[in-house]
């Protein structure tokens, strides 16, 4: 393969040949990771040319030329470019079946095509428009395309707004703050270990009063009951369900009848439940065993007094798993089948290691296991049609008691590669390749997460589906959703299996498309979309952003002037979200403290000591340059020439104000900087050697929020963002 072969084949697959760093030094790729890249995709490198991975079959019909989905702007034209060889002679006929069951139909004559410079390998591609009397409304339409030969080709079109939905709390300059906490780190005389959605609604009643209007949480994507320890909600088994350890026994109705759990909280479960909710961390086994036994008992009481009985209560659940349809029956066998071998070696580690004939959900050994195991599987359904059910209570508390956007959801970039989602569509991912980022001043080494990236390309071919129901699913109960790693939708950064971070290499994404869908389903949903966008950003991304509406994320640690003082709250884009700092960033007194750095180097993730000695330098001098823009904005009082000040409430305080002055439209503090904690939520680069996802809480939120310094520092936010105070 001749480097100029080589060039092609990549970029025909979406591998680039460099990138930019982050301290802008172009980066070449090497020829191994792209051919790595290559063969994890599934191409044969050993010949060229290759054919386009359009063409790679069918070469010279219909189905090799029209693509499967077609991503339109509502009012621009169905227009497809298609390369000559596929069009063959003689008109084709189209038809168009609308979202709401419209039809319309005609012909064309593609010899009257519009030639489009553009190439593949092979061909030249031409572009018709398809001659519709009816423009298509906002939704997912099919359109078939059919030949004189008879050969037909579905094609999925979807019409998408031009921006995603803006909420009318947002609108004519107007600001929200809002508190931002990770679940399950929430501690309270009544939860189980773990926080849950009756503390999030304990949590609501109290914030909104003081003016809050959004609580942030961490991603509550399903992660692995018969693997609690595998605790990450940025590598859980499937995003599109949710995490049943969050579901709040006692508010479930078969619990107020259920004696033996009234006996058990009465007598046993008393000193139980004391001892597990003192652990500084989450203990994630003791939790899942206590909580998953008494979910058992719950399900069987539902069974007896509505399923046999046939109850407005059963008809919700019914309800409920129709609607989910085979992608939730999917999710529910899976859980179901790991924790029936979850006693076996071979459940390490997710389904690549269980016996082959479980690892295709539509062999005969999996519908067997179903027949044998339905109680079992309806379990599993019940355990989501609760989590669901109490996640929409508590965004609809949020809404009833007068928080603008109410809750404010996370979504993760990808998933772990033992996981449901991965075992319900394995063609959707390369597991031969993980996706990570490259070295920034956060992670000198780069990371690699571990999680398989999508196939570009085989998400266009299921009409990206995988992300309609992904973004669908997520945006159901909260007013706005933040994607992880927004980048993601233009390129990831693919590291080869064996590879070592820094021998990635960038893989592209359509991210016309994938913004169009997401601008669609925001618009449907009601849902506001922040994208986290920290770090090596193209402008493309950034542009797209600005374009569609999709909120910027903005963490004032990073906020800063290229002479690297902090940007005045005046710049800050109005379309953003700000935010202190973050849970993969230490918490403000541990930033303001180095205590992160102090981390960073027992754990030995910096490349030697002269870089952690630029870390260090630089902290110093941001210490600062913040306090000085502190200063400016009428914060704080110092004087250059004196010492820093030590941590404080008032400099936390601060800090914060600092935001809620900023002209950014949503403002959100963390509730471990209310409480002034040190310790991280999670240390980049680290898995077992640092306790990420596990520390919780250092008090009850309710202690937190009632602290006269915590109510007057949120009234002040208040005043700041929208000129009065609460109350």
């Amino acid at each position: 393969m001749t480097a100029t072969s080589l060039d092609r084949l990549a970029e025909q697959y979406g591998i680039g040949y460099a990138y930019h760093d982050y301290r802008g030094e172009l980066k070449p790729f090497s020829t191994a990771t792209r051919i790595a890249l290559l063969r994890a995709m599934g191409v044969d490198t050993t010949g060229i040319p290759a054919l386009p991975i359009t063409a790679e079959t069918n070469h010279g019909t219909l189905a090799a030329g029209f693509p499967h989905v077609l991503v339109i702007q509502q009012g621009d034209p169905v227009a497809f470019a298609v390369p000559a060889s596929a069009l063959g002679s003689g008109p084709l006929a189209w038809t168009l079946v609308t979202e709401g069951g419209a039809s319309e139909s005609g012909t064309l004559d593609t010899s009257g095509s519009t030639h489009d410079e553009s190439r593949t390998l092979h061909d030249e591609v031409f572009t018709w428009v398809v001659p519709l009397r009816h423009p298509p409304d906002l939704g997912y339409h099919r359109m078939t395309i059919r030949a004189s030969t008879g050969e037909a080709v579905p094609v999925r079109l979807i019409v998408a707004p031009a921006r995603c939905y803006e909420a009318e709390a947002l609108k004519n300059q107007k600001r929200l703050w809002g508190i931002t906490l990770q679940l399950y780190t929430l501690r309270s005389s009544t939860n189980w270990g773990i926080g849950d959605f009756g503390d999030l609604m304990e949590l609501i009643e109290l914030a909104a009063p003081l003016g809050c209007g959004l609580i942030g949480l961490n991603p509550l994507h399903a992660l692995f009951p018969a693997d609690p320890e595998h605790n990450s909600p940025y590598s859980p088994s499937s995003r599109q369900f949710l995490n049943p350890l969050y579901v709040c026994l006692t508010r479930i109705p078969e619990a107020q009848a259920c004696r033996p759990l009234q006996s058990f909280l009465r007598s046993d479960g008393v000193e139980i439940l004391e001892r597990i909710r003192a652990k500084p961390n989450v203990d994630y086994l003791a939790v899942a065993a206590l909580k998953l036994h008494w979910l058992r008992i719950l399900h069987q009481e539902f069974r007896l007094h509505h399923m046999l009985a046939g109850t407005e209560r059963a008809r919700s659940f019914h309800r409920f798993v129709s609607a989910g349809g085979d992608a939730l029956r999917l999710h529910a066998v899976f859980d179901a089948l790991h924790l029936h071998l979850k006693d076996s070696s071979v459940a390490t580690g997710g389904w690549p290691g269980w016996p082959a004939h479980y690892r295709d959900p539509a062999s005969a050994a999996v519908v067997r296991f179903v027949a044998e195991h339905e109680g079992e599987v309806e379990f599993q359904l019940y355990l989501q049609w609760l989590a669901a059910g109490q996640l929409a209570a508590a965004q609809h508390l949020a809404r009833q008691k007068g928080m603008p956007l109410g809750l404010y959801g996370d979504v993760a970039v990808g998933v772990s590669a033992g996981g449901s989602e991965t075992w319900s569509n394995p063609r959707l991912y390369v597991t031969d390749a993980a996706i990570g980022a490259p070295p920034d001043p956060l992670a000198l080494k780069g990371q690699d997460w571990g999680i398989p990236p999508q196939s570009p390309f085989e998400l266009k071919r299921q009409g990206f589906d995988p992300f309609v129901n992904m973004l669908r699913q997520n945006m159901r109960s909260v007013g706005a959703l933040r994607l992880d790693h927004v980048m993601a939708l233009f390129r990831q950064w693919w590291v080869p299996r064996g590879c070592v971070a820094t021998d990635g290499a960038y893989v592209h994404y359509p991210l016309a498309e994938l913004m169009r869908v997401l601008c669609l389903e925001s618009h449907r949903n009601g849902c506001v979309v922040i994208g986290e966008d920290l770090g090596t950003v193209p402008d493309a991304v950034r542009e797209a952003m600005q374009r569609h509406a999709v909120a910027h994320y903005k963490v004032l640690l990073f906020e800063t002037e290229p002479d690297g003082t902090f940007k005045p709250p005046f710049a800050y884009e109005r379309c953003a979200l700000a935010a202190v700092t973050t849970h993969d960033l230490p918490t403000f007194r541990g930033w303001w403290e180095a205590a992160d750095i102090a981390i960073a180097r027992r754990l030995d993730l910096f490349p030697d000591e002269a870089a952690r000695m630029r870390v260090t330098d630089a902290r110093t001098a941001d210490r600062y340059r913040l306090m000085a823009a502190l200063v400016r904005a009428g914060l704080w009082h110092w004087q250059p020439d004196e010492p820093l000040p030590v941590y404080s409430h008032a400099l936390m305080r601060a800090a914060h104000l600092y935001l809620a002055l900023s002209n950014a439209e949503l403002a959100v503090v963390q509730l471990e900087d209310l409480a002034g904690m040190v310790d991280p939520v999670n240390v980049p680069g680290t898995y077992r050697e640092h306790p990420n996802w596990q520390r919780k809480m250092s008090h009850p939120a309710t202690s937190i929020l009632h602290r006269e310094d915590v109510r007057e520092m949120l009234g002040a936010m208040s005043i700041a963002r929208t000129g009065r105070n609460p109350n």
